[in-house]
């Protein structure tokens, strides 16, 4: 069963151990018009040089998940809330600023300039930033089992973990995937793939040629599944405080991710 969680609370800084596209200019349509007004009930920590949103279980847990933001950064309350539904099942959730200081995408920036924003944040250039992660969780928290899950560039960046790091568990990407290398269909960790169907940036036939060739060269369990009348970036928005229709899918892809990291992890 899916726990959710609800309650708007912040927590300072601390120590640890004590929607649709308006127009082609616009090249990814996260759109935070129905961004949530949500705290958080985590704190936010620095990790050697890596700002990170940790939250944890009510219980101890051997069990961890790193969260990758969407351009939006790793403080938009939607991916907090997402990191804040792992921990309230079970799971250590700690959201890292992958993007390292640098100014997040925010829809008052001119689309037209997306690309040079986006040209030192490269969702495939996150190796160090992964290692530090995984040191701290497994040194400093005890955990023994740790999965990925990201949202749009963070989707990318989840589909690049699964490729080059064994001992993460599992991963859900939620609409994003590597375009570029024949190696982006060997898998190393299990990883499930979630995608809409009115995603104007990953078209069907993308999503077809991507189960094409996994089910051609992957050796290890994977799933793709799109989501009937969604758009991009549905299942980290939350939508169901604005139209009904779109809630029973957000719900379902959400314990989708639950049960993929339930299995694996």
């Amino acid at each position: 069963m899916l726990i959710t969680t609800h309650t708007k609370v912040h927590k300072t800084e601390d120590s640890f151990l004590n929607d649709t596209m308006a127009n082609e200019a616009r090249p990814c349509p996260c759109d935070i018009g129905d961004r949530m007004e949500y705290g958080g009930l985590g704190q936010e920590i620095l990790i050697e040089h890596l700002k990170v949103y940790l939250v944890k279980p009510s219980t101890v847990s051997e069990k961890a998940v790193i969260v990758i933001q969407d351009i939006f950064g790793w403080q938009l309350p939607n991916t907090r809330y997402m990191a804040d539904m792992l921990a309230a099942n079970g799971y250590m959730a700690v959201c890292p600023d992958f993007f390292l200081g640098k100014e997040p995408w925010s829809p008052s920036h001119d689309w037209s300039t997306f690309a040079a924003w986006r040209e030192d944040k490269k969702p495939t250039d996150i190796n160090k930033e992964v290692d530090v992660l995984l040191g701290f969780l497994k040194e400093k928290c005890g955990a023994k089992h740790i999965g990925v899950v990201g949202f749009c560039w963070g989707g990318i960046a989840t589909h690049h973990v699964t490729l080059h790091y064994p001992e993460v568990k599992a991963g859900v990407s939620f609409y994003g995937i590597i375009r570029e290398g024949e190696d982006r269909y060997q898998l190393k960790s299990p990883t499930l793939f979630i995608f809409a169907e009115n995603d104007t940036i990953i078209p069907l036939d993308q999503v077809s040629g991507l189960q094409a060739k996994l089910q051609e060269k992957c050796t290890v369990d994977y799933q793709v599944k799109i989501f009937p009348g969604q758009s991009h970036g549905f299942a980290h928005r939350k939508k169901e405080d604005i139209s009904p229709v779109d809630e029973p899918r957000i719900q379902e892809a959400r314990v989708d991710m639950i049960n993929w990291l339930n299995k694996y992890i």
